[in-house]
């Protein structure tokens, strides 16, 4: 394949950029953050999100999304972390209308997907539950009562958890722990009783929260398929999230470069510009390089989503290993010839600079994948 974007794809980024630059810059997350903003992001923003149809960019026509594809979104999702975005593009979206697509009967598809592309509901993936990644290690119970189940457990780092309208908790309905088997999708509105949120204070401002689930009823047809049987299809959708998460690392990695760059043409030192300076080229010139080969990485990722390949899992290990390196290098080496000025609140290096340690946690960091991506590949 050509790992390039197509002229629709091209339009489709081009686009997205001009429209977050106007209406998302890094200034609009500045802003939510200082005024303690209680949601996180702009609903109005949102609306207009998914009146361009983002919301619905990869979901099938019949559910009334445009099938457009995950390198479209992937393209998206880039651009937004070059301006370090604040929406539930990515919870709602990449994580829980996959889990539905993937999981979901045709009467939860029928019923939920529409909402979803309309912008008219937002999801959060309740999964982790302890402080690194590991989707197998769930103590979260949904044990059958009645017609129905009850969910005892708690949810960490749930990205959107605090103002999403309904939640994918990811529980144990049968199985050992930690284990893939007996694992458990299920819906819960997230007013039902028994549900507590608190939202966290990431230090990169993104919006996340711990859930606590007691006693939480829910009936038999909230679950996501069959009860039991989620892992294959969760698994899949994780690889999603991992692929599009190295997206948003790339797109942030590209702004911290360019950003990088004009400083090195214009910054005097002794006379001259510091981009003279060859120590300084070297550097810039190997970062350069750096990134153009996870260009090309998080191309063929997003390419193997759309093309149903057998290889998505090695695929998503190496998209998200690769920026989650890559993301923390740039920032280091922006904030480095920045000089001192690069660690202050006053640039928005910063801002990245904790975004990305954020972000390398997000559904796995570098140990995690290298070792998936070995594993899988027989060693």
């Amino acid at each position: 394949m050509a790992l390039a974007l197509n002229e629709e794809q091209q339009l489709l980024k081009d686009t997205a950029r001009e429209f977050l630059a106007e209406h998302a810059p890094v200034g609009a997350l500045r802003k939510l953050r200082d005024e303690g903003d209680e949601t996180g992001y702009s609903s109005a923003l949102w609306q207009q999100m998914s009146e361009l149809g983002w919301a619905g960019i990869v979901l099938p026509e019949a559910y009334g999304g445009l099938d457009f594809g995950y390198q479209g979104l992937g393209a998206v999702i880039e651009e937004s972390g070059r301006t370090l975005t604040a929406s539930p593009l990515f919870a709602s979206v990449v994580l829980g209308a996959s889990a539905i697509e993937l999981c979901g009967s045709e009467a939860q598809k029928t019923a939920l997907l529409p909402k979803i592309a309309g912008g008219e509901m937002t999801l959060a993936l309740a999964l982790e539950e302890g402080p690194h990644h590991n989707p197998l290690n769930i103590a979260t119970t949904a044990e059958a009562s009645g017609d129905g189940f009850v969910i005892n457990g708690d949810k960490t780092f749930v990205l959107d958890g605090h103002s999403a309208d309904t939640l994918i908790v990811v529980a144990r309905s049968a199985g050992n722990n930690p284990g893939s088997d007996g694992l458990s999708l299920v819906l819960v509105d997230a007013d039902t009783a028994g549900v507590t949120r608190t939202r966290m204070m990431m230090a990169d401002s993104r919006n996340a929260a711990q859930i606590n689930f007691s006693n939480v009823k829910v009936a038999a047809d909230q679950i996501l398929g069959d009860a039991g049987d989620a892992w294959p299809a969760l698994e899949k959708v994780l690889d999603r999230g991992r692929i599009c998460m190295a997206a948003e690392m790339l797109g942030g990695a590209l702004e911290c470069f360019a950003r990088t760059l004009d400083y090195l043409k214009e910054r005097e030192q002794f006379g001259a510009k510091i981009g003279s300076f060859q120590a300084l080229q070297h550097r810039a010139a190997q970062l350069y390089a750096d990134l153009e080969l996870s260009k090309s990485v998080v191309i063929d990722a997003l390419a193997a989503i759309d093309e149903g390949r057998d290889d998505l899992a090695v695929a998503a290990s190496h998209a998200k290993a690769q920026l989650n390196d890559i993301y923390i290098h740039a920032t280091n080496e922006a904030v480095q010839l920045h000089g001192g000025i690069g660690v202050t609140d006053e640039l928005d290096l910063g801002l990245f600079m904790k975004r990305a340690r954020v972000a390398v946690q997000i559904l796995g960091d570098s140990s995690y994948h290298t070792n998936r991506f070995a594993t899988l590949n027989g060693y």
